[in-house]
């Protein structure tokens, strides 16, 4: 049985994503920072199932908060056979009223929380010449989002180190991906107000935005030993956003 990590599962995409692989034989290990209450009430409704299923507090931001964290992971399951990197933060605005805090944030979160949980990841992986990683992105990685610039950039960082990583990696038998997806019904989108989620549903061709569900169906094959031989690809589910 494999060992999952998956970064900001407490709720969301990532809770979405957990509840699936519950379904599935692997062990769970449910990352959060700041919803703990979230995080055990998932982590309970997983082990009602009877699955192994462990909730461990970490700011993927703070390297040391990760080593505390894989080093939980390494003596309870010895280390994690699959990671999933899908802790990150948005944030709207015109590119010339981004202070620099707020830059440095969106990329803490998004790009060296990646970094740090993958280099955290790497020595067990390399040890059984085993392993996948999978990075959620957006289609805005791919195409750029309009007052979206840093968030943009943050995921247009995770593409590329997707596919270097993957040349980098393939060798060692560890595969890397990513999955970029278009508008999600989550938090996330539904921040953005009423008026301006009818906009971006209008801009969809399949007239609706994706299910977290969804994303986690998708999740679930990318992961699986199905998928043994691909890497460094970026998938994007967008509903026809973008076809390229």
């Amino acid at each position: 049985m494999k060992t999952v990590l998956i970064t900001g599962s407490s709720k969301g995409i990532g809770a979405a994503i957990a509840k699936k692989l519950s379904e599935e034989d692997y062990r769970i290990i449910i990352n959060y920072n700041s919803s703990k209450e979230d995080a055990i009430n998932l982590q309970n409704e997983i082990r009602s199932r009877g699955k192994d299923c462990l909730a461990i507090k970490a700011d993927i931001t703070n390297s040391k908060e990760v080593q505390e964290m894989f080093l939980k992971v390494s003596e309870r399951f010895r280390g994690v056979d699959i990671l999933i990197n899908n802790a990150g933060v948005s944030s709207y605005g015109l590119f010339q009223d981004i202070d620099e805090q707020t830059w440095d944030r969106v990329f803490d979160v998004n790009v060296k929380g990646v970094y740090n949980c993958i280099h955290e990841a790497l020595p067990y992986m390399l040890k059984k010449h085993d392993g996948k990683i999978l990075n959620m992105s957006s289609i805005w990685g791919i195409v750029g989002g309009s007052m979206e610039s840093h968030y943009s950039a943050t995921k247009g960082a995770i593409n590329a180190l997707t596919k270097a990583l993957a040349q980098e990696l393939g060798y060692s038998g560890i595969t890397v991906n990513a999955i970029a997806p278009g508008a999600v019904d989550s938090n996330m989108t539904n921040s953005i107000g009423e008026s301006n989620l009818c906009i971006l549903q209008d801009e969809i061709p399949m007239g609706r935005l994706a299910t977290k569900e969804e994303i986690a169906e998708l999740v679930s094959f990318m992961i699986s030993e199905k998928n043994s031989y691909m890497t460094g690809q970026i998938i994007s589910p967008n509903g026809g956003m973008i076809v390229y």
